[in-house]
C-alpha cells in the first residue's frame, strides 16, 4: 500500500500544471499496452485476471473472475477506465499488481517505467516507494533533499491496509477452492476493525468494550437512532450466524448435523456483506473520531 494523502482516496488533488485528478484515456491506453506485454510471460487469463483484481478493488468493487480469457481482457480494460477516475488509487494498483510479479519469476514494470508514463502524459504524481508524491507541490523544491519525518498512519490507513491485504487473501482463497477460509479471513478484518471504536465517545457515552460482541454492543447503545446502529444490528447477526456452529461454522467449528457447509457462492455472498460493512465501519470511524 503506497504511502500518501488519505484525502486522496476519497477525492484525488485538482489538476494545475499536471493532470492530477484522473488518468487521461491514452495514458490508460499504454498502460494497458504494458499489462498486454506482461501476459506473454505465461498464463495470460491468469494475469489479466490478477491485474483485473487490483483495478477492481482501486475502483471499490468486487472481483470476480471473468467466464473466459477474451471477457477478462474486456472486463479488465472496462474497470481500468472506471479507476482511472482516481489517478492516485490507479497509480497505486498498477504498482502493487506489478510488485508482486517478480516473486512468481516474471518480469513486470518497475517504478521507472511507470514514472516515465507519467511524465509523457503529464500526470502529476511521482513514484517513490513506498511514496506517492504530488509533483506540483514537488517540483518547487530543487535545492538539497529535506529529510522529512515520516508521519505515522492512522487508524484508518492501518485499518484500509489490513483490509486491502485481507481481500486479496480472501479472493485468493475463494478462486482456489477454499470457501469456509475465504469467510474466515474476511470476519477477522471485521473483528479487528471493532477495535479501533473502542474510546470513542458519542454525546458523552464511550465504547469501552474489549471484544467483538461488547464493542458492537457498546455502539448500539451510543448510536442509538441512527443508521449505524441498524448497521451493527445486521453485522452482529451476520457474525452470529458465522460463528456458530449450527450456522457458517467458521469459528467454533461446524456442528456436523445441522451446521450449514458454506460453498463457494455463500462465500461470496458473505465476503461482499462483510466487505460492505467494513467500508461503512470506515467511513463512520472517520466521522465520529472528529
Amino acid at each position: 500500500m503506497l504511502r500518501f494523502d488519505p484525502s486522496w482516496r476519497f477525492q484525488p488533488p485538482p489538476d494545475g500544471r499536471y493532470k492530477n485528478r484522473a488518468i487521461p484515456p491514452e495514458a490508460i491506453w499504454e498502460f494497458d499496452s504494458l499489462i498486454r506485454k506482461v501476459t506473454t510471460q505465461g498464463d495470460r487469463w491468469g494475469m489479466l485476471e490478477h491485474f483485473k483484481g487490483a483495478f477492481s478493488r482501486a475502483a471499490g468493487q468486487t472481483h470476480f473472475r471473468s467466464s473466459s480469457e477474451s471477457w477478462a481482457e474486456s472486463d479488465l480494460s472496462s474497470v481500468m477506465s472506471q479507476a482511472a477516475e482516481n489517478a492516485p488509487l490507479f497509480l497505486e494498483a498498477f504498482y502493487e499488481a506489478c510488485e508482486e510479479l517478480p516473486q512468481r519469476g516474471l518480469f513486470a514494470p518497475d517504478v521507472v517505467m511507470i514514472n516515465a508514463v507519467c511524465q509523457k502524459h503529464g500526470i502529476g504524481y511521482d513514484l517513490k516507494p513506498p511514496a506517492l508524491l504530488l509533483r506540483d507541490s514537488a517540483s518547487a523544491i530543487k535545492s538539497e533533499p529535506v529529510q522529512v519525518v515520516e508521519r505515522p498512519p492512522t487508524i484508518a490507513e492501518r485499518a484500509l491496509e489490513i483490509l486491502q491485504q485481507s481481500l486479496e487473501r480472501s479472493e485468493r482463497l475463494l478462486t482456489e477452492g477454499h470457501p469456509r477460509e475465504a469467510v474466515q479471513e474476511s470476519l477477522w478484518v471485521l473483528e479487528s476493525l471493532s477495535t479501533a471504536f473502542r474510546g470513542i465517545e458519542v454525546d458523552g457515552e464511550a465504547v469501552r468494550g474489549k471484544y467483538f460482541n461488547d464493542i458492537a454492543r457498546d455502539l448500539k447503545r451510543v448510536a442509538k437512532g441512527s443508521t449505524l446502529e441498524r448497521v451493527i444490528e445486521w453485522v452482529t447477526g451476520l457474525h452470529g450466524f458465522l460463528s456458530s456452529p449450527t450456522g457458517g461454522g467458521v469459528r467454533h467449528g461446524m456442528d456436523l448435523s445441522e451446521g450449514v457447509l458454506i460453498g463457494p457462492s455463500e462465500a461470496r455472498l458473505f465476503c461482499n456483506l462483510i466487505r460492505s460493512y467494513i467500508g461503512y465501519l470506515l467511513t463512520e470511524h472517520e466521522r465520529l473520531k472528529l
